[in-house]
């Protein structure tokens, strides 16, 4: 069974909250809308999903930033929940890392889910944080969780975004950067849920 480390999350989302104005201060803005499915409904999922740019791994070109030994391989999740013609998925060994284009979010943007695989030692960890620039101007990291795999395909679990607290009114630019703390990974199709509700 795939775990997830959120015991930092309160923290966190307090931190967030200290980098933010009040709403009242900015305009509203919201995200273009998105094509959305259920992605997830076999394991008793009954949110809609959108997927991040290229989050099937099947343009392999643009909408990833690679490092290390992170590299586009042939295999898909098995389940072909996005296509059944999917075809590839994206390895991560250790000492790799691989970050998503940016994908807009906001309030109602509060959760992430993926497929993964580790062949590697099952204590591994792949490290999810999220990417943006808060505003001050600067760009900060925080993490979302820290996933477990085996060696078979399987949905993570819902990784709540608490970066989404600091901007309730505002639509955000974000980007999730994927790195393995030991282990050799494999990810597949990363959804978005942009409504919060099944």
């Amino acid at each position: 069974m795939l775990k997830v480390d959120l015991r930092r999350a309160g923290l966190i989302a307090v931190c967030v909250l200290l980098l933010g104005a009040p709403a009242s201060a900015r305009a509203f803005e919201t995200c273009p809308a998105q094509p959305v499915a259920q992605a997830f409904r076999q394991w008793g999922d009954p949110s809609w999903y959108t997927l991040v740019p290229d989050g099937g791994m099947e343009t392999r070109a643009g909408a990833w930033r690679l490092s290390g030994a992170a590299a586009f391989v042939s295999g898909n999740e098995p389940f072909f929940v996005r296509s059944p013609g999917d075809l590839w998925s994206l390895r991560l060994p250790a000492g790799a890392a691989a970050g998503s284009a940016l994908t807009c979010i906001q309030l109602g943007h509060p959760t992430l889910r993926f497929f993964v695989r580790n062949a590697g030692a099952e204590t591994a960890r792949l490290q999810v944080s999220v990417e943006f620039v808060d505003l001050a101007g600067v760009r900060r990291s925080l993490p979302v969780a820290a996933v477990t795999g085996k060696s078979a395909w399987a949905p993570t679990p819902i990784l709540p975004i608490v970066l989404n607290v600091a901007s309730p009114l505002n639509a955000q630019q974000v980007a999730f950067r994927f790195a393995p703390a030991g282990g050799d990974w494999q990810i597949d199709d990363v959804y978005l849920d942009p409504y919060g509700k099944g």
